[in-house]
């Protein structure tokens, strides 16, 4: 059984490392799959994990040694985590897992839009994922949301995850999953649902801290001791809508895992993956919530502005309204004609200040009778 497998993946493995190494350029043109096997200790390999019935086999495998069992036994297969492989990397095992050119130069470059390809039997998935990051207080550069991707590779017998980013860490899911031998019986698709449940919930996570920002922006707002100022609101938008790319497009995709449309999902795991559509949905009715908030809060920040600089133009009328009436007056008497009433006149100076006085005092009360001072 394992020369019949061999003299059949060889051929087509050699045949797929050339198409890729002119693809991509970096791949070695005569590399097996067999030297794959010192990829065990390459930096993008995070896991090379082998299943068989559920139950996580002992030991580190050479991935063709793993891929070799997992196909020989009715219900086994490799969980393969990779973190930013290059294209060189990729280029050997895809020859190796027979992936489809297209889909490895999609896992190669990050930030992709969430979707769902079939090639064949393989299933290409790629999905978002996003964190929250900490800050003492939101400023004109805080970075609130910080985005990153996942893309899976599943198989009849082979789960491969390839994670660009920090966010939502792989390790987790491997250690929960161990303990769930009745999922895992279900194949791949048990880890392709338990990688979504993972990354949506790190979205509701990023939502409940979001909101506690926004509750703080708005405070600021419409505080009477002072308005918060509008590059903050303004930088909290633009992480929003980092957030948002990753939560808004992912419902697509994920309705047709959870109808069985776009990929042959087992029964038993589409329940699962309906959960995490449930999920999704509060994520995207929250995001949709704090954008049309955020919307309000920076138009009522604008009207203050306006409103702030309507009275800045009032004050200064005021005064210059004031002014206008020494500088009449001043101008008046600053004309050099000879016969100009009371200009000769002993208490002619004090008289006209004390004027100039009055009135200004008279028009000052009435301006903050007004309410323009």
């Amino acid at each position: 059984m394992a020369e019949t497998t061999e003299s059949r993946v060889l051929p087509r493995a050699i045949t797929a490392v050339r198409a890729m190494s002119r693809m991509l350029g970096g791949a070695s043109p005569d590399r097996s799959p067999a030297s794959l096997d010192s990829c065990t200790t390459d930096e993008a390999i995070v896991d090379c994990g082998l299943y068989l019935d559920g139950i996580r086999q002992d030991g580190r495998w050479p991935i063709t040694e793993a891929l070799r069992l997992a196909t020989e036994h009715p219900n086994g297969f490799v969980w393969l985590g990779l973190k930013e492989p290059t294209a060189t990397q990729l280029a050997g095992l895809a020859a190796t897992f027979g992936l489809h050119e297209l889909a490895v130069e999609d896992a190669v470059k990050s930030a992709q839009r969430p979707k769902v390809e079939r090639y064949g039997t393989m299933i290409f998935l790629a999905l978002r994922t996003a964190r929250y990051l900490d800050h003492e207080e939101l400023t004109e550069n805080s970075e609130v949301v910080d985005t990153g991707d996942v893309m899976i590779f599943v198989g009849d017998h082979f789960i491969i995850t390839v994670r660009h980013g920090e966010a939502c860490e792989l390790s987790t899911v491997r250690t929960q999953l161990d303990e769930r031998r009745d999922l895992l019986k279900h194949g791949p698709w048990a880890v392709a649902y338990a990688v979504y449940d993972l990354v949506v919930d790190s979205f509701l996570d990023v939502v409940n801290s979001i909101e506690d920002d926004l509750a703080k922006v708005e405070e600021r707002v419409f505080a009477r001791s002072g308005h918060g100022r509008i590059q903050r609101i303004y930088q909290l938008k633009r992480e929003l809508m980092e957030f948002k790319r990753a939560v808004l497009p992912l419902q697509r995709p994920l309705s047709g895992l959870v109808s069985g449309q776009s990929a042959d999902v087992p029964k038993e795991i589409r329940r699962y993956f309906r959960d995490v559509n449930d999920h999704l949905t509060r994520a995207v009715e929250q995001v949709m919530y704090f954008d049309d908030l955020l919307n309000s809060v920076l138009q009522a920040r604008l009207a203050q502005v306006t409103v702030d600089q309507n009275n800045d133009m009032r004050k200064i009328a005021a005064w210059a309204g004031i002014a206008a009436v020494w500088t009449a007056i001043a101008g008046v008497y600053g004309m050099n004609f000879r016969h100009m009433p009371e200009l000769h006149w002993r208490y002619s100076y004090p008289v006209v200040v004390a004027i100039m006085l009055g009135v200004s005092v008279l028009l000052y009360r009435a301006f903050r009778r007004s309410g323009w001072l």
